[in-house]
């Protein structure tokens, strides 16, 4: 089988195309957790219909499915280094790599998948994220992946694609440990940063002398209590090929102390290596046209039927059922990136004055779901929030709200924002990151523009904007032409996949060139 799809490949695989193999602590529709579990889905099936051999290799958890995706095995018996030298310590652990191997003939389904199978550090484990040995646990992926395609004789990558500090090692690795590997020392490294702000296992701000890494020692081993000061994010930065982050203007942002989380020096060193590509969307889920959570479809000629999606929304939410009624949403997780810190000292008066309602999803810190809270218990007419994790209502929110606010403090790509855009809901934000890459703020001088936008990182700067937001609400012709601008824009995975193969030719040749150097 394993023969047959290589071939398959082989012949399907766009000319000069490299093989990409993507590394990654989460992929949808396997394993979930977040943003980049989407990204992981997306991306490589974008890459598969430019032409792409891609794959990708995660670990095995628990939580994945077994009987909703069929695993063969691949590998059996992967004997993975630790670099331990100690006796009570095993010098090796044991793992198996399972497949799953996408069908041809299902365009949804995603791409070819390998599993690490370790019982102990996937197996067993209920959640993604949040262990103590976490760190070991990313290590093994990132040192057994590398051993499999070390041992592996029937495919291996051009390109290897690592995201974000849990799989940073993986370009670490490959140029030392195994730089002087025939199979592996011609393969080219892409580091992909969706948000500098987590480097590793510690606060990177609340560092000692001691403890700093610098990045230029081996990776301790697998059992080294060292290992869980070792700065993953910095290896990654330091030692890929290139690196790129999820907007244009992130990739600008980190280089600043603003925004480079003590890293800025590091960036800075390797700009001419540093792109910004911006995530997609998957135009064919987030869609109002055949949007099943909906109770009415529409699109940008027929914005007129939104209203009733907005009458669900007020009445799913518990508020005064009224579509002339300005109705501003945030869906969003509740933590201090987000910005809410602006609302706290503005958002009654504004409620009072602008009489708008407000509609708010999300879960996260405790200080914000309060103050939410709270917000709803002093004008139950006007603000009303779900503050748990839900499939659905995302989509009514999106297909029935006027606006959706995001004041976010740093903003490293944002999907919000876009798919607010795509349903006709009109984005409030904050210029900064990919919200200051996607969003044009209106200019009435010109009548062009897609969402409105304020630059300081204040609350009286968001007011104001909110207000210019209810101002030209009050226009009809002119709200209209706002929201047909914003669901005309493509954000489409296609284009950053087109993106990301410029990026996998630059990586090559960086890796091309280094190899001759060093002859």
């Amino acid at each position: 089988m394993q023969l047959i799809y290589s071939l398959m490949s082989f012949l399907k695989q766009k000319k000069g195309t490299p093989r990409v193999l993507f590394i990654t602590s989460e992929a949808a529709p396997f394993v979930k957790a977040g943003g980049l579990g989407e990204v992981m889905f997306s991306l490589p099936r974008a890459l598969r219909t430019l032409g792409y051999d891609v794959r990708l290799m995660l670990p095995l958890y628990a939580g994945v499915n077994k009987n909703d995706y069929v695993l063969e095995m691949e590998y059996e018996g992967l004997s993975v280094p630790t670099d331990s030298t100690e006796e009570n310590q095993p010098d090796r652990l044991l793992c198996n790599v399972k497949k799953f191997v996408s069908s041809d003939d299902l365009e949804d389904a995603p791409v070819f998948t390998y599993f690490l199978e370790n019982e102990e550090y996937y197996e067993k484990r209920a959640n993604v994220y949040g262990y103590a040995d976490d760190a070991v646990r990313w290590a093994l992926l990132s040192r057994g992946t590398l051993e499999y395609f070390r041992n592996s004789s029937d495919w291996i990558p051009d390109v290897i694609v690592s995201s974000d500090w849990q799989t940073g090692f993986v370009p670490n690795y490959l140029r030392t440990t195994y730089k002087d590997d025939p199979r592996l020392n011609k393969i080219a490294s892409l580091f992909s940063i969706h948000n500098l702000y987590y480097q590793g296992m510690f606060n990177h701000h609340f560092v000692n002398e001691m403890d700093f890494d610098d990045g230029q020692s081996p990776i301790p081993s697998f059992f080294n209590p060292r290992l869980l000061k070792i700065n993953m994010m910095r290896r990654g930065i330091m030692y890929a090929d290139v690196i790129n982050t999820v907007s244009e203007n992130y990739a600008k942002e980190i280089l600043t102390s603003q925004y480079g989380e003590l890293l800025d020096d590091l960036l800075k060193e390797r700009r001419p290596r540093i792109y910004g590509v911006l995530n997609g969307l998957d135009y064919k889920t987030i869609n109002p046209e055949v949007d099943t959570f909906l109770v009415k479809t529409y699109n940008k000629s027929h914005l007129d039927d939104r209203v009733l999606n907005k009458i669900e929304l007020q009445k799913r939410f518990g508020l005064p059922p009224d579509e002339k009624k300005f109705v501003l949403s945030i869906v969003s997780r509740l933590d201090e990136q987000k910005g809410f810190d602006l609302l706290f000292s503005v958002m009654d008066s504004v409620l009072k004055e602008l009489r708008f309602q407000l509609v708010v999803l999300g879960s996260g810190d405790a200080r914000y779901m309060g103050f939410f809270k709270g917000l709803e218990e002093r004008f139950p007419r006007q603000v009303a929030t779900h503050l748990t994790f839900d499939t659905e209502l995302p989509h009514i929110i999106r297909g029935g709200s006027d606006a959706v606010l995001i004041p976010s403090k740093f903003e490293p790509s944002g999907l919000t924002q876009m798919e607010a855009m795509r349903y006709g809901a009109v984005p409030i934000v904050r210029r900064t990151g990919g919200l200051a890459d996607t969003v044009e703020d209106y200019n009435p001088n010109t009548n062009e523009g897609t969402g409105f936008v304020f630059d300081e990182f204040d609350s009286l700067a968001m007011t104001i904007t909110i207000t210019r937001a209810l101002e030209n609400y009050g226009h009809k012709r002119v709200w209209a032409g706002i929201q047909k601008r914003g669901m005309e824009k493509d954000f489409s995975w296609e284009n950053s996949a087109k993106k990301y193969a410029d990026l996998f030719k630059k990586a090559l040749e960086f890796r091309r060139r280094e190899r001759e150097e060093l002859k």
